[in-house]
């Protein structure tokens, strides 16, 4: 009964140290935040897709930084969660999805393709571009009509750019407001000669075309629109049009023929395939022998709402919106769900702005669920395989029990503490792992120190906090070098996945000297007195 009551003072006298009672704290919230919220894992582990992209030409730190930040906020406003966009080197990217679903994929390759550059034009002048939008006033929304679902985002714009666009289109009653999105510069529209003689509302083919120049009409930004036959005046016209001006990228239709392709690759055009359907206008007439373009996405137009005769005035209105139906082949389903998927695509855009530099995709690599379940389970076994190797270094140099618990189980309680953090706050990786295997050795060798120096013979003449300070100055010198040696890595652009190792090891180390080194010195304090 004495022994029971000699142990449980003992013990408290253990838990009444702040160093050792800080240690438990953390452990049991750590331990409460994994199971309510789980541990976030990267692609390595749980499968997904890693989407490589390329910047249309190298940029600086702050460039990449704001490249990063925008693409974050389009993808988690369009509703995709844990993506991570990581910059590589000053010209490539990284964005991780923990998903291989194709639509998702796509979806995601749609949004990070566009530039983000919203302009309104009118009459041949910009009305509205988009940074006039108030970013935390877009919405976006869907409604059935008669025979089509209709999606709608509606955004505020500043006062100085709603005086600006009453300037803009007084007098303009009725006249269309051509609405698009990454609208191409510099650059020319090649259009195969069959999609002219089939417009659905009967239009004749000059007719089309005049509409088609109308409606890409932009000053000297103006996009040119070349028909292509298969005839050699047809592709030799072509070929001399694109050469007299001077553009960089080249839109034309997928099926035009090989030998015109083959003279613009060779030339270095940037060239844009576009399919039939892209290509193809959808068509509104407005009135008796007026036509207008509503829709053309291969020339980013979104929308082309008529100008209400009381915005025309000179009245100042800050409340915009842009619109589209559905394709009515579609089922009413499938309506819907086109509806909502173009709202939310364009809010998303919107909403992230224009990007800084464009970007275009290369190329994705998909780590399947079942890959994934087998790198974490070789990861764990070398994770657990460090731990028992440390731990028959630790037998065999001390041999004594009350000295080997308190080293092991420090030890594990730093690695959980590590791995929690990383695992709420950021994301558990291959390269995160194997900081962590890193850091098993480097906390253990600052343990050894510590009882290295408490067991030499000089201790027993000397004040622990004598002795404990000499172990510390080793262990915070050892700790400051781990953190500056990793510093580099940690920041790195063109080492971006050896970020999550140094993120580990640097945690590690301010962990150690922070919480567990404290907690074990104090424990083999009260040991010995």
């Amino acid at each position: 009964m004495l022994s029971g009551a000699i142990k449980m003072s003992k013990l408290s006298s253990y838990l009444k140290d702040k160093r050792i009672l800080s240690l438990i704290i953390i452990f049991v919230v750590l331990l409460a935040l994994d199971i309510h919220y789980g541990l976030h894992f990267g692609i390595e582990f749980i499968g997904g897709t890693q989407i490589n992209v390329r910047l249309e030409h190298s940029v600086n730190a702050t460039t990449m930084s704001s490249l990063i930040s925008l693409l974050n906020q389009r993808l988690s406003t369009f509703g995709l969660k844990q993506v991570t966009v990581e910059g590589v080197g000053n010209s490539e990217a990284y964005v991780l999805l923990p998903t291989i679903s194709k639509t998702e994929v796509n979806q995601t390759i749609s949004i990070i393709d566009s530039q983000g550059s919203f302009e309104g034009i009118v009459n041949g002048k910009e009305a509205i571009n988009g940074s006039d939008i108030l970013k935390g006033s877009i919405g976006s929304f869907t409604q059935a009509t008669n025979n089509s679902t209709e999606w709608i985002v509606s955004f505020y714009i500043t006062q100085s750019a709603a005086k600006n666009f009453s300037k803009i289109v007084f007098g303009q009653a009725n006249k269309p407001l051509y609405m698009f999105l990454d609208r191409p510069s510099s650059a020319i529209l090649l259009i195969n000669s069959s999609i002219l003689s089939n417009t659905s509302i009967g239009l004749s083919g000059p007719q089309a075309l005049q509409i088609m120049r109308n409606t890409l009409a932009f000053g000297n930004r103006t996009i040119p629109v070349v028909v292509v036959s298969n005839s050699n005046q047809s592709i030799s016209n072509a070929e001399s049009a694109v050469e007299k001006g001077n553009y960089t990228t080249v839109i034309l239709s997928n099926n035009l023929n090989q030998s015109l392709v083959n003279f613009l690759q060779a030339r270095n055009y940037t060239l844009k395939f576009e399919t039939k359907e892209n290509m193809t206008p959808q068509y509104s007439v407005i009135g008796p022998n007026e036509t207008l373009i509503n829709t053309w996405p291969a020339v980013g137009l979104l929308s082309s709402p008529l100008l209400n005769p009381s915005i025309t005035n000179g009245s100042i209105s800050e409340s915009y919106q842009i619109s589209g139906f559905a394709p009515v082949s579609l089922t009413q389903i499938q309506q819907a769900n086109y509806s909502q998927q173009e709202a939310k695509t364009i809010s998303s855009i919107l909403t992230g702005g224009a990007l800084p530099v464009p970007i275009f995709y290369e190329s994705q690599q998909i780590t399947p669920p079942t890959l994934g379940k087998h790198f974490l389970f070789y990861s764990a076994i070398a994770l657990i395989a460090s731990v028992i190797l440390i731990s028959i270094f630790i037998v065999v140099r001390y041999v004594k029990m009350f000295l080997i618990l308190p080293i092991l189980l420090t030890t594990l309680m730093e690695l959980f503490i590590i791995i929690s953090v990383i695992g709420l706050i950021g994301t558990i990786d291959l390269s995160a792992i194997a900081g962590m295997i890193a850091v098993v050795g480097t906390g253990i060798d600052a343990q050894i120190i510590i009882t290295d120096e408490i067991l030499s013979k000089d201790s027993h003449q000397q004040h622990s906090d004598v002795v404990l300070g000499k172990a510390f100055y080793i262990v915070y010198a050892d700790a400051a070098l781990l953190v500056i040696s990793m510093l580099p890595l940690f920041f790195s652009t063109s080492l971006v996945t050896m970020i999550g190792f140094s993120e580990s090891a640097i945690l590690g180390a301010i962990l150690g000297i922070l919480i567990t080194r404290p907690a074990y010195s104090a424990i083999l304090s009260k040991h010995f007195g």
